[in-house]
């Protein structure tokens, strides 16, 4: 027999109030030209590296309108488009690594810098902060991956130095290419949330995208190179097994 026990919607209880804040440990994969899907143990990124200074992450869902058919005098159905995800990076610097993301190349071992390069694709991973109104922003965090990145060209403005000094800030705005994912549709961006998750969970995923010092962690594990694992690795790690 169905539950005949009900209780009424409450609002606002302790502990459910929830806010999302915060941008940090963003991390640069760029797109591994050598990789070989029918190669065991082949990356589609090359090891991560650390983005500093990031000062806003601004994601840009688009698409997914409505187009509407009509038939018999009125509205038959909506189909609608599917959707795209862009984002838009802020920060005071950028990794040298992402040089060649920005159709830059340094010349040789050397310094110099040769702009109007062909642009390589890459990969991104931050984390952003839920709190709450107990543990304020130690309640929890997510993880999000973001993949086929291509950066657009930007503007970068450069300005005397004066009596109010301002360090220069540089905008991206990227577009992506979702990646393949068994059973459901390409995506480009993966959220998870550390609340839903053990900590052995979210350490698994983590030492994948952070990478383990040599002196540290297990013997399965030690030393192991930061990697952006592709989504069908991402849901294995996180317990994901399909129906």
């Amino acid at each position: 027999m169905p539950d005949s026990t009900y209780k009424r919607i409450v609002w606002d209880k302790d502990g459910e109030r929830l806010y999302e804040t915060g941008v940090d440990h963003v991390v640069l994969f760029v797109k591994n030209s050598a990789y070989d899907p029918d190669t065991p143990g082949s990356k589609a990124y090359l090891p991560g590296v650390a983005w500093n200074g990031v000062t806003a992450i601004n994601e840009r869902p688009s698409g997914g309108e409505a187009n509407p058919l009509w038939a018999d005098n009125m509205k038959y159905l909506n189909l609608r488009a599917n959707e795209d995800f862009g984002l838009t990076l802020e920060a005071y610097t950028y990794p040298d690594e992402f040089a060649e993301c920005d159709g830059s190349v340094f010349a040789g071992s050397t310094g110099v810098k040769l702009g109007q390069q062909p642009r390589k694709p890459f990969g991104l991973c931050y984390r952003t902060k839920i709190g709450n109104d107990i543990e304020g922003v130690q309640h929890g965090y997510k993880l999000h991956l973001v993949y086929g990145c291509d950066a657009a060209p930007s503007e970068k403005n450069h300005q005397t130095i004066n009596d109010s000094p301002e360090a220069t800030a540089f905008s991206w705005e990227f577009s992506t290419t979702p990646a393949i994912v068994s059973g459901f549709q390409a995506v480009a961006h993966i959220e998870i949330d550390s609340t839903k998750f053990t900590a052995s969970q979210m350490k698994g995923i983590e030492d994948k995208l952070y990478g383990v010092d040599t002196t540290t962690g297990t013997d399965a594990n030690a030393g192991a190179e930061s990697y952006l694992p592709l989504p069908d690795e991402v849901l294995s790690t996180m317990g994901y097994v399909a129906a």
